[in-house]
């Protein structure tokens, strides 16, 4: 019998524990801590003026990177061999005869950058469609290329210098690994136990469950769902996923990556329109494993994509995780309700457009057009 003063739950008001089960891990969210005075560290805001080109940029056509070689005066994507890769093809296997404290195994693979637009002034969100779908195109190649062989191929951006991206140019980067990396490995985990229990795969039950309910999607259209999730760590973190069941990036439709092309272009304008900044983040793709995997049964996998976006109160205050993060567990204060609920509301102009109408023509012409 609760008391007659009790509180009832308020989820934007009380602090409680939620459960992530692609990690089996949970995240405390405080919600009430967003009314706190901020008196801590104001990054710089990014650079307003980008060049076009930059003779001194190594991913700009045409350059010298600080290997020597030099880039082709590409149009489109271009993808190379990392200068400076963190896994390289032949390296010798640590001894075999080791104390169990201090193990070590061998890690071999291949890294590679892939610019995706020539212009160092554009980004996803201000291209054009086909230029987009381009990307895309080149990503599933490289899954099914890499893949072919190693067991793991991440696809990742890191976008701003806030997320450590030294270059102002559009890229990603893509390492594939002879190993089963650990964030994959636990979701693979978790993934197969919930298929195995309730026969339906995790991500594809979450996506309907989501479509229904609708306070955490962001965008979506016919083929894909783009939504702040449940357990979301990060103040605008993103998970992208599509509504059919879909293992890997090489299994999507002409259609398909069509849609996820239109979903990608509308979630990163509502990024940058939050703040009215080039929003930072790193993402990546997650689907089924490769290499030997490709013989398996991985039906309870669905490919999804991760956004981890650093800003929580404006373009100069962003989360630090550190202290209670990193000794004890995730912790966010913005809801993901919240969150989901700015984002959403947002306008699906670009403010570039908005603020330069002059700009916007050219750029909608060149860039944004679909």
């Amino acid at each position: 019998m609760g008391d007659k003063n009790e509180v009832s739950f308020d989820p934007k008001e009380h602090q409680h524990l939620r459960y992530n089960p692609l990690r089996d891990s949970w995240v405390l969210v405080s919600a009430h801590r967003m009314k706190r005075p901020w008196a801590g560290q104001v990054e710089k805001p990014p650079e307003k003026h980008v060049p076009r080109y930059d003779p001194s940029n190594p991913l700009c056509p045409g350059n010298t990177r600080a290997s020597g070689k030099v880039n082709a005066n590409y149009e489109s994507t271009f993808l190379f061999e990392n200068d400076f890769p963190a896994l390289q093809p032949h390296a010798p296997d640590p001894v075999s005869d080791q104390h169990p404290l201090f193990q070590s195994k061998a890690a071999r693979g291949v890294c590679k950058v892939m610019c995706f637009h020539p212009w160092s002034d554009i980004t996803l969100p201000l291209m054009k469609k086909q230029e987009v779908i381009k990307v895309i195109n080149e990503w599933a190649g490289l899954i099914e290329e890499l893949g072919a062989t190693y067991p793991w191929v991440q696809i990742f951006e890191n976008k701003g210098a806030v997320m450590g991206c030294s270059n102002p140019h559009p890229h990603c980067q893509v390492w594939a690994s002879n190993f089963l990396p650990h964030e994959p490995a636990l979701s693979d985990i978790h993934q197969r136990a919930y298929y195995q229990k309730h026969g339906e795969p995790l991500l594809l039950q979450y996506a309907r469950l989501e479509t229904e309910r609708k306070e955490r999607v962001v965008v979506e259209n016919s083929d894909w769902l783009a939504v702040v999730p449940y357990w979301a760590t990060w103040p605008y973190q993103m998970l992208l996923l599509p509504r059919r069941h879909v293992l890997r990036l090489t299994d999507l439709t002409t259609e398909e990556r069509e849609g996820l092309a239109d979903i990608m272009k509308s979630l990163l304008t509502k990024y940058d329109n939050l703040f009215e900044i080039s929003f930072p983040y790193s993402m990546g793709w997650h689907g089924a494993p490769t290499g030997p995997h490709l013989k398996e049964d991985n039906s309870h996998w669905q490919l999804h994509a991760h956004y981890y976006p650093p800003l929580l109160r404006s373009a100069t205050v962003k989360k630090f995780m550190v202290g209670y993060e990193m000794l004890a567990q995730d912790q966010r204060d913005l809801t993901p309700e919240q969150a989901a609920e700015k984002l959403r509301n947002l306008p699906t102009e670009h403010y570039k457009i908005r603020e330069n109408p002059d700009e916007g023509g050219r750029q909608g012409k060149e860039c944004i057009g679909k």
